[in-house]
């Protein structure tokens, strides 16, 4: 006898789609980790997968237990939260570094400090 004999077909059936959905889409950023060119551009295909492809899985984590439990279960919504918040920051203070570590190195691929400076709009 396993937990999932009190769980209804359509919540089992919600269930399986997301998880699936979720794990399709991580794969698939995974695979554009591999397949993109520069450094930029493959940090973003993994960062986009994972939040999207863990808020799926998260959320058929929570409609599972949240069924069988018969009450909300909210500790998938707090671990989505803290992977959405985090994810973009580890994403830039990543591309900051990189960018700041080709600038001092004297990479042509990527903007001078100068012309991204002139892209910003004055103040006042």
């Amino acid at each position: 006898m396993t937990m999932t004999d009190g769980l209804p077909a359509w919540a089992a059936l919600l269930t399986a789609l997301l998880v699936l959905l979720g794990a399709a889409v991580t794969l698939i950023g995974s695979i554009g980790l591999l397949r993109l060119g520069t450094f930029y551009a493959r940090v973003h295909a993994p960062t986009l997968g994972t939040t999207f492809g863990m808020g799926c899985i998260l959320a058929a984590s929570a409609l599972c237990f949240s069924v069988l439990e018969s009450k909300p279960v909210i500790h998938e919504i707090l671990i989505a939260v803290f992977v959405t918040l985090t994810t973009p920051v580890t994403l830039m203070l990543l591309a900051r570094a990189s960018l700041y570590r080709d600038r001092t190195e004297g990479s042509r691929d990527v903007p001078a400090a100068d012309d991204v400076d002139d892209l910003i709009p004055p103040k006042g």
